[in-house]
């Protein structure tokens, strides 16, 4: 049984960055749209973002409006947090968050899906009780490939309920997540194909067989069985 929490109530509306997160692990955790998320906090690739720094979750709002301003002698460029984000009388500003990887200028536009590790399914995809995905019942230490071409936007265990976790964008709708890992072979802005080993089953203390894997539309949880070939 999957451990994890269920999504945040969508009452909260502010998210504080903490150490090595990245806007994708962010819209990952919340079912953001990670574009939408960006605009609403007036962010723009490579995502940079800050610890301590509030983003709103409110995708449909627009970002604030910049007045024009006389053009001012620039200032030797910094590592340190904006000054929207510093107050008076605040400590030194903070290390800044690692970016978001750098995405290839054009991922495939023609592409199938194909199962991420041999096995058979034991639970389903049932949003109506927060499972927002499949488990796969493989063996420990069975290979985990990408489901379909695309570069991983997140590798490691920050997100709480899916251990050792991998996230791969394949367009600018879809991204799938292979949670439980045993081991992962593949880097955040690593370019892989459909079919390449990423990762190793057997990463749950609770259970070293299975797998567990999403498919996200715009952001959403949807039935990975829609959309992997019929067995």
């Amino acid at each position: 049984m999957d451990q994890r929490p269920p999504p945040p109530s969508q009452k909260i509306n502010f998210h504080e960055v903490s150490s090595d997160e990245t806007l994708f692990a962010i819209a990952w955790r919340y079912e953001k749209d990670l574009e939408k998320l960006a605009r609403a906090n007036g962010l723009s690739p490579p995502y940079t973002i800050y610890r301590g720094q509030r983003l709103t979750l409110d995708t449909n709002r627009l970002p604030p409006v910049v007045s024009a301003a006389p053009p001012v002698k620039k200032q030797p460029k910094t590592t340190t947090v904006p000054p929207s984000t510093e107050k008076k009388g605040s400590p030194p500003p903070v290390k800044v968050i690692k970016p978001a990887p750098k995405l290839p200028d054009a991922l495939p536009s023609v592409w199938r899906w194909q199962w991420p590790t041999q096995g058979r399914v034991v639970r389903y995809f049932n949003s109506t009780e927060l499972f927002k995905g499949i488990d796969i019942e493989s063996h420990s230490g069975q290979a985990v490939v990408a489901a379909a071409p695309g570069v991983v936007v997140y590798s490691g265990s920050g997100l709480r309920g899916y251990g050792e976790l991998i996230i791969v964008k394949h367009s600018e709708e879809f991204l799938s997540a292979y949670a439980h890992s045993r081991r992962i072979f593949v880097k955040e802005g690593q370019t892989v194909k459909g079919g390449d080993k990423i990762a190793e089953v057997g990463g749950d203390p609770a259970n070293s067989k299975r797998l567990y894997f999403e498919i996200r539309e715009k952001g959403k949880p949807v039935n990975p069985l829609n959309f992997l070939p019929r067995k």
